[in-house]
Parts: C-alpha cells; sequence; structure tokens
C-alpha cells in the first residue's frame, strides 16, 4: 500500500497531482518540493502582468504553502531543490536554495514535474544587452521592475511563440516600442502560413515592428544585430525562443530520455522505474495524429497526466488516448485558435497522408447584430476517408468554441460529414444557423464529392503574374473598390448572359469576396459546359489579408489595386 508520495515540482502537473492524491487518499503522506518560492502559480497569465491587467504580481500565485496545508494536508516545500535520486534507498537528497542544508526524504512513490527551462543561447556579445526570460512569477516581476525603473522606451523580445507574441502585445499596449523578431518566416506555429498573415497584419497595423525570416547573429551595447544586418535598439531584450525540459534529475538517475529529449514515460507516465513517473513540460508525450513521439508544453495535457498518475497510484484505471495539441491564443483585437495538423506540421513530419483544404470566411454571428465580424476559418481533412485531422480558426470574436468543436471531433474520430450535421446553438447575437463549422463541412464534403475544384490564396500571385483568366463576380461598385489586378469583373447576377466573354479552352479562376458567390458561378458553368473552372478558396477578403503584410514590409508591388479586409 502506498504510504507516501513525494512531488518534485510545484505548478501545473505537480500540484495537480497532489491535490487529485488527496481527494483520493485522505491517509496519504504527500511532500511537494519546489525550487522556487511559489507553488501553484498561473504560467499563462504571466504576461499579463506587464500591462497590467494583471495588477498585482502576487496575484498569479495561487496557492501558497500554508493554504496547501489547511486545505489539503499537502506539505509544500518552496526554495528547496531535489538535487539527486537514489532509486535503490528509494530516497531523494533535497537542498534548501536559502540555506544550503541537505537532507534526505524517502518516497514509496515518486512523481517528476521539474517543467522545462528557456532556452538562452550562447550569442555573440550577450553580455552587452539586458537579457531576460519569462518562465515563473520571480522572471515577470524581474522583467516588469527593471523596464519601469530604467526608463525603458525600445524592447525586443526574441521568438515569435506563445510567449513571445504575449509579452510582445501587452508591452505595445502600454506604449513600449517593440520589436518582436523571429527566425522563421512567420509567428505562431500553430497557424499554417495562409492563416498567419492575419496576424502578422494585426501586429503591423498595432505598430509592432516584426522582423520574420530573420534571425539575430549578435549583440552590441544595448543593440541586436540581425543577419541581415539590421541593428535594432534594446533597452531590454526578452528571450522567447523556445524551452528545453528540465531533465537533468531524471539523467542522473539513469530515467529513460526519449527520442525528443524528454523523459520516456509509458501510458501511465511511468518512467523505467516502476515507482517513479513523470508529467508536464519535462515528458514526451504520444500525438494521436502523427503516431510519434512529441513534446507538449500546455496547461491543459500537464492536468490530465496528473489526473491519470494519482489513479494510477490509486490502483484506478485511466485511458491514454494520447494528444492532439489544442491551443489559443489572443493577439490585441484578434483571437486565434488550432487544433490538430496543420498544414506545415504534415509536411514537416513527412506523413504519408492524403489530406484536402477547406478555406471559408463566414460570420461569426448574424450579420445585421452588433459586433457580427468576419472570421477566418481553415478545415485539414483526410481523402478519401472524411476524417478530420485540423482547423485553425483567426476572428475578432469566439474562435475558441468553433476550434473545440472541431477539437472533439477530431478525439472521436469525426468527419466532415458528422461535421456538417452537427446540431450546434443558434441565435443572432451568438452564431448564425449554419454555423462556419458546419459550413466548412459543408465544403469538404463537396470537395471529397468532386462537385468542384478549387485554388488557394498563396497561389493567386503566381496566377496574375502569368496573366491566368481571373473573374471577379463581385458587383459592380465592389469591384471598382478594390480588385485583383487583370482580373475581369463579371457579376454573378450577369454570368448568364455574359458567357461568351468566358473561355472554355484554358483555365477559368472565380472569385468574390469570400468564396460563397464564386462558388454558385462555378457550379453554374459547369453545368453550361465549361468544366475547366476553379473557385479561390476564401475569396477577395482572404486574398487581401495574405498579401498586405508582405506587400508593405518587403515594398513590393501589390497584385491588388487596394484591399478589403471587412
Amino acid at each position: 500500500m502506498v504510504k507516501k508520495v513525494v512531488i518534485v515540482g510545484g505548478v501545473a502537473g505537480g500540484a495537480s497531482t497532489a491535490a487529485r492524491l488527496r481527494r483520493l487518499d485522505e491517509n496519504m503522506q504527500i511532500i511537494m518540493f519546489e525550487r522556487g518560492p511559489h507553488v501553484s502559480f498561473s504560467n499563462c497569465c504571466l504576461p499579463y502582468h506587464l500591462s497590467g491587467k494583471v495588477a498585482n504580481d502576487k496575484d498569479l500565485v495561487l496557492m501558497t504553502p500554508e493554504k496547501f496545508y489547511k486545505q489539503y494536508r499537502i506539505d509544500a516545500r518552496t526554495s528547496t531543490e531535489v538535487i539527486s535520486i537514489n532509486r535503490q534507498a528509494k530516497e531523494v537528497v533535497v537542498k534548501n536554495v536559502t540555506t544550503g542544508e541537505q537532507y534526505t526524504e524517502s518516497y514509496d512513490k515518486l512523481v517528476l514535474s521539474p517543467g522545462a527551462k528557456p532556452i538562452v543561447p550562447k550569442i555573440e556579445g550577450i553580455e552587452d544587452v539586458n537579457i531576460f526570460t519569462v518562465r515563473n512569477v520571480v522572471d515577470i516581476v524581474k522583467l516588469n521592475t527593471f523596464i519601469k525603473n530604467n526608463d525603458c522606451k525600445n524592447i525586443s523580445i526574441i521568438g515569435g511563440g506563445f510567449i513571445g507574441v504575449e509579452v510582445t502585445e501587452n508591452l505595445k499596449e502600454v506604449g513600449y516600442n517593440v520589436t518582436l523578431i523571429e527566425a522563421m518566416n512567420q509567428i505562431m506555429k500553430p497557424f499554417d502560413y495562409d492563416m498567419v498573415q492575419v496576424l502578422h497584419k494585426e501586429m503591423y497595423d498595432k505598430g509592432v515592428n516584426l522582423i520574420v525570416g530573420d534571425k539575430v547573429n549578435s549583440f552590441e551595447k544595448d543593440i541586436v544585430i540581425l543577419e541581415s544586418g539590421k541593428k535594432i535598439e534594446a533597452d531590454a531584450v526578452v528571450m522567447a525562443i523556445g524551452v528545453a525540459p528540465e531533465t537533468d534529475l531524471a539523467k542522473n538517475a539513469d530515467l529513460e530520455i526519449g527520442e525528443t529529449g524528454a523523459i520516456k514515460v509509458n501510458q501511465n507516465y511511468l518512467t523505467n522505474d516502476k515507482d517513479i513517473y513523470a508529467v508536464g513540460d519535462a515528458v514526451e508525450v504520444y500525438h494521436a495524429l502523427t503516431n510519434s513521439k512529441t513534446k507538449l508544453s500546455l496547461a491543459g495535457p500537464a492536468q490530465k497526466q496528473a489526473r491519470a498518475v494519482a489513479d494510477h497510484i490509486k490502483g484506478r484505471p485511466s485511458r491514454n488516448s494520447g494528444y492532439i495539441g489544442s491551443s489559443c491564443i489572443q493577439i490585441f483585437d484578434y483571437n486565434g485558435a488550432s487544433t490538430g495538423l496543420t498544414e506545415q506540421l504534415i509536411k514537416a513530419s513527412n506523413l504519408t497522408l492524403n489530406y484536402d483544404v477547406v478555406r471559408v470566411i463566414a460570420q461569426d454571428k448574424v450579420g445585421l447584430m452588433p459586433g457580427s465580424e468576419p472570421l477566418h476559418f481553415k478545415l485539414i481533412f483526410e481523402v478519401p476517408t472524411g476524417r478530420i485531422l485540423g482547423a485553425q480558426a483567426i476572428g475578432k470574436g469566439n474562435v475558441d468554441k468553433r476550434i473545440d468543436v472541431i477539437a472533439t471531433l477530431i478525439k472521436m474520430s469525426g468527419t466532415v460529414e458528422d461535421l456538417k450535421d452537427l446540431e450546434l446553438c443558434y441565435a443572432p447575437p451568438f452564431g448564425t444557423a449554419k454555423d462556419v463549422v458546419n459550413y466548412a463541412g459543408l465544403v469538404a464534403s463537396n470537395i471529397l464529392e468532386g462537385t468542384f475544384k478549387q485554388v488557394y490564396v498563396q497561389q493567386i500571385r503566381d496566377l496574375v503574374e502569368n496573366n491566368a483568366f481571373i473573374v471577379d463576380v463581385r458587383e459592380v461598385n465592389e469591384y471598382k473598390v478594390g480588385h485583383i489586378k487583370g482580373a475581369k469583373n463579371i457579376p454573378l447576377s450577369q454570368i448568364r448572359d455574359r458567357l461568351d466573354e468566358i473561355p472554355k479552352d484554358i483555365p477559368v479562376y472565380l472569385h468574390c469576396r469570400s468564396a460563397q458567390r464564386s462558388y454558385n458561378a462555378c457550379l453554374a458553368l459547369q453545368q453550361l459546359g465549361f468544366d475547366n473552372v476553379y473557385n479561390v478558396s476564401g475569396g477577395f477578403m482572404g486574398l487581401s489579408f495574405y498579401e498586405y503584410y508582405n506587400d508593405k514590409v518587403l515594398n513590393r508591388e501589390a497584385i491588388l489595386t487596394e484591399y478589403n479586409f471587412n
């Protein structure tokens, strides 16, 4: 019978394991070690302290050791680091980081939840700039105090992932000159390149100096030097290029490390020692769609793992169905959410998947209602099964609930037929009678059935430059406001009367504002003998968002006379 559990790490994974164990067993001795000064703090809220949305740093701390003990009889010891594991004796060596005092603690079961550490590469001149990372409450207080006490004006963030983007947004909102530098050609890898251009535009419009496709080469005194030769003034530099799993303790105890460099665990989160579990950012998990091991630094999965470990310790069965990676983010006025596979991940992982893509833009609620906004939605599905593989949504409204629907279907092996058949809540202030997810399912079903053919916004520039025959089926007044250069305007309301203006011997590419009217035009033309017509997925609005950021920062010639973002 397990009488004593020792937990290493007191944030999402560790604290959740401890709390679940107590709910299952009132008599078990539970000791939790955390080398930092705080247990159970809100990692995800850290950047919001910079803008004052979380005004008091003490509010970031969710539980104190005293509260843990009073509410759960959990012995939470802060500023205390486990420095080694004696597997044979089933003991850990513990060090008080304040006094240096060391002692041993025995265990029946040991749970490792050490988390991950920010990656800070050794770049030439790094000692000449003020470097910060954001991983815990101490980090965010240190950064916030420095930039305020030193009257900082120019701040550079290196890395365009969740932390980098959220720090950028919060610093910009309170008036700093912020540069976000990303070595890859885009920020936010949970989104494909075509979708992320909406977010690139939003950062550009809000005054962020967003630099993508350029990496840091070196530093000089308060200056970041990029490979392109650009020099960026920086009173402070936030390093947010990623994290590495904390595996030293596990390695030194001869626990097995997996192929990803994180701790290897089985379906019950047991290491190769039958009495030692591991959870959270330090472990590798099974990706249910790629059928491979991956690292997933998200609080939701960490808490699921914690519950599973506590249940297994108590002999309760638990189900491990793997992970698909669902996440969301707010960037100024836009919200973004993603789940499952992206096209980039499919290609980077060399997955032998036959898939297709639907890109739709629909209103997130009835257009007559205040606050109705376009919602950009991308669905990835397997061909010919229709199995849903992933989705991305970006807009000013509720993108998370749409992606939650897709995430649920993916976990239940749902198809596009299931998606179009879903019965979802409807009222004008909340959505439309045919929600965007239903709409995407309907379009995907049509693609599978071969009802029509499509091209994507990322293909249009090449088509324009090669003088392809593009037809704009919007009304004349819409065309005059802005259109694709060289496109012929034949409104849907006139198309049946102007068939002689449309060639049959070459491909014809049809578009409207959001691809719905042009879809109707495609079907009409196909029935009238045109078998080489294509709908432009995403339409003119999707194309406007796709082209805008690169047109501005690269100073390249636009293929549109004007953009349309509404």
